[in-house]
């Protein structure tokens, strides 16, 4: 029988294994160091803030595994050599297997920083992170304040875990606005008032130079470019994450920053795959990144490899971009391209609208000479992923969007609605005199 063997039980690794066993009855067998079980990684800070248990973020009981006929074993992998089909685990432990998947997922970035490896200086990225930040900032007694360094998407998750239980956060973010190599200015601007309305001390253009140790061995301050010293218990380093691939270095399989894949996810050596974050495409997809680590691409290159695997050969073709996130209480959506002002092409337009209350607001990019509609960031208003995936696909003007834009509202009912105000703000913009279309009775029924 063809054993499939999965390094790491991640989102990618796990959704491989269950749709092989869906497709085959193959041997499958997974190998993790982390946990036994696969957990939710993005519900790791529901778990510090008390809202979840650690056992409400394994989508299956623990009986699954066996009764799929997929075997678990925990360990790190320290070894593989691509021509005897075997890998090692830990010192000794051998494995063969017929076809390999690689699918070790990231791992936080360090740059060499003077008393990074200190006591009390930790990411937030594993399981054994969250065990260590429960050890570390258990309350703001303990922790009587915390240091976090970078500003992305981990580090403002970190930020409102620590402030759920009241401790103290300077967030030092090297940009001189936050996330602004991702977000437009002037949502960027926005999540800046909004982080500083939460308590937190946000000190932009602000690098780490030094982590000073006490006695103990243990971090007591840091250090910045700007002269200051900051007395804190905790240092999070969350400036971004990098592939999880450095024990396939002697390996022979060829690597880039991640595992080197084309459209297949084939690897340079024959049956070996890498999916998820620790995957790098050789050629970028469309305007893509390389490398993405995003949970619903993971998903979605398991999905692509378990049909080539069971004998059905598919290219991955993640289609359209798209992402959310949550910076506190304001939910983020993104659908399309939408650059940040220092990274757009002169090429692509922006149309921005911001509540005059409340921390709302969209942003619709678009082609400069054909006006075809690009991609769109919503900041407090959910949409529906299915219309904007239509209308990229159909390449709508962005006046057809701003018309339509009612289709795409997927808030419930009796909740607010902006779409006069943000069509109104277009047309005096632009000069235009657009209405808002009148929602036909059958594009009611696609939709709902």
């Amino acid at each position: 029988m063809e054993h499939i063997i999965i390094i790491g039980n991640g989102i990618a690794g796990v959704t491989a294994a269950r749709h092989i066993r869906k497709l085959s009855d193959k041997r499958i067998t997974i190998i993790s160091a982390e946990t036994d079980y696969f957990f939710s990684r993005t519900a790791l800070m529901y778990v510090y803030m008390g809202h979840m248990k650690f056992e409400h973020i394994k989508p299956y009981e623990d009986s699954f595994w066996d009764k799929n006929r997929i075997d678990l074993v925990r360990g790190y992998v320290t070894r593989v050599d691509p021509e005897k089909k075997t890998l090692t685990v830990g010192s000794s432990k051998e494995f063969s297997f017929d076809k390999l998947i690689i699918a070790t997922g990231s791992k936080p970035n360090k740059f060499g920083w003077p008393g990074e490896d200190l006591e009390g200086v930790q990411g937030l990225y594993s399981k054994q992170d969250l065990d260590l930040l429960e050890s570390n900032a258990p309350n703001n007694q303990i922790c009587k304040r915390a240091v976090i360094v970078g500003g992305g998407l981990i580090g403002i998750e970190l930020a409102e875990m620590l402030r759920t239980r009241n401790i103290p956060v300077t967030f030092l973010v090297r940009e001189k606005s936050f996330w602004d190599g991702v977000l437009p200015d002037g949502e960027s601007q926005m999540i800046n008032e909004h982080i500083r309305e939460h308590h937190i001390d946000l000190r932009l253009g602000t690098n780490l130079v030094e982590i000073l140790s006490d006695d103990h061995g243990r971090a007591k301050a840091v250090v910045t470019d700007k002269g200051d010293t900051i007395a804190c218990n905790l240092v999070g380093l969350t400036p971004g994450v990098t592939p999880n691939v450095e024990f396939l270095k002697d390996s022979g399989i060829e690597l880039g920053r991640g595992v080197l894949v084309n459209r297949y996810l084939e690897t340079s050596r024959p049956d070996i795959y890498a999916i998820g974050d620790c995957a790098e495409q050789r050629r970028a997809i469309d305007r893509r990144r390389p490398i993405e680590a995003v949970w619903y691409t993971g998903r979605m290159m398991g999905e692509t490899l378990a049909q080539t695997i069971c004998n059905n050969r598919i290219p991955y073709n993640p289609g359209h971009w798209f992402n959310s996130a949550k910076f506190f209480d304001i939910e983020y959506q993104t659908y399309g391209w939408v650059f940040s002002n220092r990274n757009k092409s002169e090429d692509e337009l922006h149309f921005h609208w911001r509540h005059t209350q409340e921390k709302v607001c969209v942003t619709l990019a678009y082609q400069r000479d054909n006006r075809q509609f690009l991609g769109i960031n919503t900041f407090g208003i959910r949409m529906r992923h299915e219309v904007f995936d239509r209308w990229l696909n159909e390449k709508r003007s962005v006046e057809h969007v701003m018309e339509y834009l009612a289709d795409a509202n997927f808030d419930p009912e009796f909740y607010k609605t902006y779409e006069k105000q943000i069509l109104d703000h277009f047309n005096k913009q632009m000069g235009t005199q657009l209405k808002p279309a009148k929602r036909s009775l059958k594009r009611v029924f696609q939709l709902s």
